[in-house]
């Protein structure tokens, strides 16, 4: 499967290396971050609390640093996920990943859903930072999720993603063609859960996909490396 029409540069600036899991201490947090230096890769998603910390360590680096808003439920007040925003971005947040009210999806209130979306990406756009809106495709219908992209579409966000890696399912092969088939062209689309192999991290880049959320950041990019020296 060698392919020349990527480098695994290019591969390590798709991941967004996530560094959420609720029982990481700082120790872990902190070599997380090492780590994500070492690779290269787009971005650190780190728990919110650590946001500050990281974006030190990324200082003079080409790793952004990222984190969760209304994780992972989305059920949050509105005010809420944007003081979380502000909050993130001032401690030196550059991508914002925040979920949808999933309630509010499922009970169909698309002018809440909107304006809590909008919540977000107004003051993380005029700060010039960047925002991935998490629907969770697992709870939801293709109609929500199509009515979803188009709301991002509308507001100009940065990433539609799947899933937090939390719900009961992550991103499948169907879900990203139809988030990237309903998205325009000025929002890309993140895959996050599920994307455990480089074969399946080919796949859904060859549909469009610009982001792949992994806590298996080195073992997808040592993959990646023996698929390139490997041959045809």
């Amino acid at each position: 499967m060698g392919d020349s029409s990527y480098t695994l540069a290019d591969i390590a600036k798709m991941l967004d290396h996530s560094l959420l899991k609720p029982t990481m201490t700082a120790d872990d947090l902190e070599s997380g971050c090492q780590l994500a230096l070492e690779l290269n890769v787009a971005s650190v998603c780190i728990l919110p609390y650590y946001v500050r910390r990281c974006a030190e360590i990324l200082r003079g680096s080409t790793v952004r640093t990222s984190t969760t808003i209304g994780f992972p439920h989305g059920g949050h007040a509105t005010a809420t996920k944007q003081a979380e925003a502000r909050r993130a971005i001032d401690d030196g947040c550059e991508e914002l990943d925040m979920v949808v009210n999933i309630s509010q999806v499922l009970s169909g209130e698309w002018g809440y859903v909107t304006d809590d979306i909008a919540a977000v990406i107004g003051p993380a756009h005029a700060a010039g930072q960047k925002v991935k809106v998490i629907f969770e495709n697992c709870y939801l219908e293709d109609a929500h999720k199509i009515r979803l992209c188009e709301i991002c579409t509308n507001l100009n966000a940065d990433w539609a993603k799947t899933s937090t890696g939390y719900g009961s399912s992550g991103a499948t092969i169907p879900d990203l063609k139809l988030m990237v088939e309903h998205t325009g062209g000025n929002v890309h689309v993140k895959a996050a859960g599920g994307i455990r192999d480089v074969n399946t991290l080919l796949e859904v880049r060859a549909l469009g996909v610009t982001r792949i959320g992994t806590s298996s950041s080195k073992t997808l990019l040592e993959q990646c490396r023996a698929t390139l020296s490997g041959g045809h």
